[in-house]
């Protein structure tokens, strides 16, 4: 049986541990993250010829690594690169749900969208087309109802499927930043600055000024706008 790591990400509160429990059911087993007192669950998902080990992160908003959790979260999708991330999304809080999805995009993730508490979304009055969202972002969209265990058994095929066939986002910016960030890309390349991240994630990290991969990449604020005039 192939063996998979699957990463599951998300704001807080957004159903993550009951999608955890819902596809892992007994078979998890709880620690703390390496050197910090964040608790760790890992467990086990197995569908068709795939065991999945799936991981829960910490809780986060975003992954500039300003919080201890946004380091783990980080860190792990960029260090130990799981075979996908299941970016689980509040459908009755969407828009603050989505920036932590464009941040995984920009990582190169291979990523399913969990699109939970669609049962709360409809009762906000809020009309989510699943379908046309997974068409703008390049990527599976699933609609669950994990307490209820609603659509898991679709999310399963979709991960099982995003394993199999590694599809990624092609998704873009507007074309005035995206030439920004294709000429700071350019220099990342060239000057080998952080290789072992993608290129085009460190390129937008060091636009929005990220303090841990400027330190990271021993690179100050300055330097990043020379790299822009220059161009100018």
């Amino acid at each position: 049986m192939k063996k998979a790591v699957v990463a599951l990400a998300g704001n807080p509160n957004v159903g993550k541990s009951a999608i955890f429990n819902a596809l892992t059911g007994a078979k998890q087993k709880l620690g703390n993250w390496p050197g910090v007192t964040v608790e760790k669950k890992e467990g086990i998902c197995k569908y068709k010829d795939i065991e999945m080990h799936i991981v829960d992160l910490p809780g986060i908003y975003g992954l500039t690594a300003s919080s201890i959790d946004e380091k783990i979260a980080r860190d792990f999708i960029l260090h130990n690169k799981p075979d996908l991330v299941v970016d689980i999304v509040d459908a009755s809080n969407i828009e603050r749900n989505l920036y932590l999805t464009l941040q995984l995009i920009e990582m190169d993730a291979n990523i399913v969208i969990a699109l939970n508490k669609v049962d709360l979304a409809e009762s906000k009055g809020y009309k989510i087309d699943a379908k046309k969202l997974s068409e703008k972002l390049g990527l599976p969209v699933v609609p669950t109802v994990a307490i209820r265990n609603k659509g898991i058994e679709e999310l399963k095929r979709a991960m099982y499927n995003a394993i199999k066939t590694k599809i990624k986002s092609s998704l873009r910016y507007n074309d005035k930043l995206e030439s920004v960030i294709s000429l700071i890309e350019q220099k990342v390349v060239e000057k080998r600055v952080l290789p072992e991240y993608p290129s085009r994630f460190v390129a937008i990290r060091l636009l929005e000024g990220d303090e841990e991969i400027l330190r990271s990449a021993n690179l100050q604020e300055e330097v990043i706008k020379q790299w822009i005039l220059q161009r100018s």
